[in-house]
């Protein structure tokens, strides 16, 4: 992926201007679909109607645009930094190599590996050489495979990712086939998330049902991805009724949607470093007063928002 397009929604209330980003990810979301542009203009027009609306990354965009009309440039951040993990792309051997490096300069106390792009042993000897340099106590490694194991080998991969001492992995089998993520969370030797799996459920009863019948060690709530800000809201509250751990991920949001996610966060309280922050591959963000600091993110509020003159359709 070279390019990811978006789309920006302006809500406006008198003199008040505010916006949202619906966060759109072809070929993942369940709102890839040939109809996308007219039913975002729809629920422009018909904002009463957003509840009901089925698609998660319009829902996310009018409803970070809602709240933003009611709230000040920064509410919601309180001078909080969050930790977040630092993010390692797929690609081969040698470049993941130099990404891992990257963020340990940078200060990384949790490294998030994605997996399954590359040959398995090649992604173990990365594994290897992490471990041999920084014991559990000083280095969290997290790792998503994005579903690339097959059901019938994934105990196998996980029993020998295991001797690393990870401390969780994402979706390691594609997503709608519960039986074998059922089975595969119930004997994994590494804490599973579900991330993926999330999509398309929408009402609460499917979240418990689905919570209560795979019983994932976490669950990772995108909200473009899982219905809305308030979907993933439904997500937090349900896991915390299973006693599932949770946190939130960013998926290629610019910063307008990085910084409702990461106030979303903020919200529910946040006791572990979250997944926020992928904006920083883009060339062309959005300024705002969001920066990474380290190993957080930061809202600096002598800094201003720059959104750009686009052309708006009405």
């Amino acid at each position: 992926m070279r390019v990811k397009d978006t789309y920006f929604v302006r809500v406006c209330r008198g003199r008040r201007v505010a916006y949202g980003e619906c966060a759109l990810f072809r070929g993942l979301s369940a709102d890839d679909t040939p109809d996308y542009e007219e039913r975002l203009s729809y629920f422009c027009h018909h904002l009463d109607e957003l509840p009901e609306c089925g698609y998660s990354s319009i829902r996310f965009g009018l409803e970070t645009a809602l709240r933003n009309l009611d709230a000040s440039a920064g509410d919601g951040w309180g001078g909080t930094a969050i930790p977040i993990n630092g993010l390692v792309w797929m690609g081969d051997k040698s470049l993941m190599a130099e990404r891992i490096e990257a963020k340990l300069a940078d200060g990384f106390k949790v490294l998030k590996l994605k997996i399954g792009g590359i040959d398995f042993e090649d992604e173990l000897d990365l594994l290897d050489a992490v471990r041999a340099r920084f014991s559990p106590a000083e280095l969290e490694i997290r790792l998503d495979a994005n579903g690339s194991f097959r059901p019938d080998r994934a105990l196998q991969c996980l029993e020998r990712l295991s001797t690393y001492s990870i401390h969780s992995i994402e979706q390691p089998v594609a997503a709608k086939q519960p039986s074998a993520m059922r089975h595969i969370c119930r004997h994994s030797p590494i804490p599973v998330a579900l991330d993926e799996e999330l999509i398309g459920c929408t009402s609460m009863e499917e979240k418990r049902q689905m919570l209560d019948y795979i019983h994932p060690s976490y669950i990772i709530l995108k909200p473009a991805l899982c219905g809305g800000l308030s979907g993933a809201e439904e997500w937090a509250d349900a896991a915390e009724s299973a006693s599932i751990p949770y946190w939130f991920t960013s998926a290629l949001e610019s910063n307008i949607g990085l910084d409702a996610i990461a106030r979303t966060a903020i919200s529910r309280g946040i006791d572990i470093p979250q997944g926020l922050g992928t904006g920083e591959l883009y060339t062309n963000n959005i300024i705002s007063p969001i920066s990474r600091i380290g190993a957080s993110l930061h809202y600096d509020t002598g800094r201003r928002w720059e959104i750009p003159q686009l052309p708006w359709n009405i």
